[in-house]
């Protein structure tokens, strides 16, 4: 919590993909890129560019979290192994991954329904699809939202800002 009380990034826990708790405080001090994601999405390519942010940036301190979601057309049908495969094998991908969740509605995750109510999008607090992607500064503070549409390959020189 910042000193007046207020929820950042840091506060809350997720489980990975292995379904252990993680508490996102150790990545305190990092700038977040957090995003939803999908493995039989039409945005799934952006797995390629994330992975792309993720090695660029993380010397430099960048964390990229992807949270697998199902919530949109059934474009995350596949389990924990099914998931990591497909990312690993497919995306050669290394940021870490959480296990899958909901976004939206009453079962959000509560770190979700949080970056929900700081950034809003075109569909107010909603999420709009796959792939959305919500910026988080070093002090855990969601500074931008991205919609599903835009590439991670434009993100660079937002992200630099935050670094």
């Amino acid at each position: 919590m910042t000193p007046s009380g207020e929820l950042t990034a840091y506060d809350f826990t997720a489980d990975d993909i292995d379904g252990k708790p993680v508490p996102l405080s150790g990545y305190q001090g990092h700038p977040l890129l957090i995003v939803n994601t999908a493995s039989q999405c039409g945005f799934t390519p952006q797995y390629k560019g994330l992975e792309t942010l993720n090695r660029d940036y993380q010397d430099r301190g960048l964390r990229v979290l992807g949270f697998p979601c199902d919530q949109f057309a059934h474009q995350e049908p596949g389990d924990a192994e099914e998931i990591k495969n497909f990312c690993s094998l497919n995306y050669d991908v290394t940021f870490p991954l959480f296990a899958k969740i909901d976004v939206n509605g009453d079962d959000a995750h509560p770190l979700y329904a949080w970056l929900r109510s700081q950034k809003g999008g075109l569909l107010g607090g909603r999420i709009k699809w796959n792939f959305t992607k919500f910026l988080v500064d070093k002090n855990g503070q969601v500074v931008d939202r991205f919609a599903p549409t835009t590439k991670p390959e434009k993100l660079g020189g937002t992200i630099e800002k935050y670094l």
